[in-house]
């Protein structure tokens, strides 16, 4: 148990509970060019900037406990350090330094994944038990990195590994949106290089991120479904390599992006060449854990029932990180997460402070399980709101508003009540749409999410609240891909604007609404009042100060002057 804040004597305290909103996926431009943010007609949020301090807050990279700061941050680790007031280092970063160190293969998990191959029967139909290897193929660094892939098939092969698959989950999110043959190219050379005669690496399924295998929250388990069908059972479209079901698929289909791509399987002779079977085993290579959690269930849950499985071989299962520490999902896995405590959450529960977490299904997990420090539940059930508005099963570019209004509807309702003295809220446009790389829904998710806004700022007045306005990463900032040299827009053959469907390293906002500033702090409009040269995980430090409390000693500085 920890202890309860302090109070600080000097605070003299508000009416109204302080409002916590993370913008997600919105930043400051770096290019005038393709920023949709600055783009958009947002009167509410240039009307609450006009008048309160603020300042930019680094969202990327060793802000957020990333390797270097060529890496873009993301929701997940966004929201730990928002969350938790300190920077742990993170998934790539632990993926790493075990490959690098060696720790990951004298680990108990690796050599179970091995042992159940090595000197194992001869397999199906007299091939070699197989390795397989299923997750998102690219270097983006935000659930993946294909180093990681290609240390783990190398040292497969050192021990004796005789057979591997690999399934590949195309990525076009947080890489180029038309860049799979970038990867699949080289990445073909290197299975050639690394296999010989008695070392068989080859591709044996895909497709897109966004069509199967890589759902979250429970948002689509067909995805999942299509993607147990393809890597496991060998069903689906067969094509004799992963280059040509990419080309075929972009022929058929104008206009297709790398995450959207279908599935396809690699076949021989009308034989899928990738099909798991009984005694083999099986890496999900991907670290983060939100889109994880579904196909481990799939492989390792008795009683199943999101869809029907069909055959279900009995393999050896591991995850590259324990991706929900409390429910022990997997139950095998590579390295294991950062340790992180002393949250935000859980001092508020143990200081007797009232909380509302709210999103829609998208960012849910975010502003609950990522924010707690990686922690399903809550610490007090008395404490605690966690609400869920439930997120439409449609491309995010048709329904670009996606579900702000109702989460700003039960806000609404919170505000007002005298329930809660801390609400905390993810709208999602700014991500889930900036991934889509159609400039003009995020435009228009832009200008919805203002809407809604305002709405927020009349409800703060008239509650005597306080309102502080973030972001845990950009996005729709960046939606065109600029050259890296000289900046200027990349055009596509038909004169439009390449589309970037990644993050940014771009700053975001930090936005402190104090209608009812009573002196405490320096509070006039402008970025002179607040401190700068902060990461996001400063926003947990001014929360608690605003709540009337003292932060503790080992939290990030707060961008509060107090």
């Amino acid at each position: 148990m920890i202890e309860a804040l302090k109070k600080n004597p000097a605070w003299k305290g508000r009416r109204g509970p302080v409002v916590l909103v993370i913008m997600d996926g919105v930043g400051y431009g770096k290019y005038k060019e393709g920023d949709a943010v600055a783009d958009s007609k947002m009167r509410y949020l240039t009307a609450v900037k006009a008048k309160s301090p603020h300042t930019r807050l680094k969202a990327h990279g060793k802000a957020v406990g990333l390797p270097s700061d060529e890496d873009m941050g993301n929701s997940e680790v966004g929201h730990n350090a928002m969350g938790c007031g300190r920077v742990f280092n993170q998934g790539a970063a632990l993926v790493s330094t075990s490959i690098e160190s060696g720790a990951m293969f004298r680990g108990h998990a690796w050599k179970e994944i091995t042992g159940n191959l090595i000197g194992g029967s001869a397999g199906v139909q007299g091939r070699a038990p197989t390795l397989h290897f299923i997750g998102l193929f690219s270097d983006g660094n935000v659930h993946s990195h294909l180093d990681h892939l290609k240390a783990m098939i190398r040292q497969a092969k050192t021990e004796g590994i005789r057979r591997v698959r690999v399934h590949v989950l195309f990525d076009g999110r947080d890489v180029g949106e038309t860049s799979a043959l970038e990867y699949v190219d080289p990445f073909e050379a290197f299975l050639k290089e690394v296999s010989s005669g008695d070392f068989d690496a080859r591709i044996g399924s895909g497709g897109g991120r966004m069509w199967i295998t890589m759902d979250r929250y429970g948002a689509d388990w067909a995805m999942v479904e299509r993607g147990w069908k393809t890597h496991v059972h060998g069903e689906g479209r067969q094509f004799s390599s992963a280059r040509e079901a990419v080309e075929t698929y972009r022929k058929e289909i104008p206009g297709i992006i790398d995450q959207d791509l279908k599935e396809f399987v690699i076949a021989e002779g009308g034989k899928p060449i990738g099909a798991i079977e009984d005694g083999d085993s099986v890496i999900y290579f991907n670290f983060r854990g939100d889109r994880a959690l579904e196909i481990s269930a799939a492989f390792e849950e008795d009683n199943f029932d999101k869809f029907e499985r069909g055959r279900r071989p009995k393999v050896c299962y591991a995850g590259m990180m324990e991706y929900d520490g409390d429910m022990h999902v997997p139950k095998r896995y590579l390295v294991s997460p950062p340790a992180i405590d002393r949250t935000l959450g859980e001092y508020l529960a143990a200081t007797g402070v009232r909380t509302l977490a709210i999103s829609e299904t998208q960012k849910y997990g975010h502003v609950t399980y990522f924010f707690n420090g990686n922690r399903t539940g809550k610490f007090n059930d008395k404490l605690e709101d966690y609400v869920e508005i439930k997120s439409d099963v449609v491309p995010f570019e048709q329904r670009p508003w996606m579900k702000c209004a109702e989460i700003t509807d039960q806000v609404l309702k919170a505000i007002p009540s005298g329930k809660y003295d801390f609400i905390r809220l993810n709208y999602p446009n700014g991500d889930m749409v900036g991934h889509t790389g159609v400039y003009q829904a995020v435009v228009c998710s832009m200008e919805a999410m203002d809407l809604q806004l305002g709405r927020l700022l009349k409800a703060v007045d008239e509650a005597g609240g306080i309102m502080v306005i973030t972001a845990d990463h950009g996005n729709s900032d960046d939606m065109f891909e600029h050259d890296k040299k000289s900046g200027a827009v990349i055009y596509k053959a038909d004169g439009a604007p390449k589309s970037k469907t990644s993050h940014s390293l771009n700053p975001v906002p930090c936005i402190v609404y104090d209608p009812e500033h009573k002196g405490e702090y320096p509070h006039q409009a402008g970025e002179g009042d607040l401190n700068e040269g902060l990461g996001i995980s400063s926003v947990a430090a001014a929360c608690i100060q605003l709540l009337g409390y003292i932060p503790p000693a080992d939290y990030d500085k707060s961008p509060l002057k107090l």
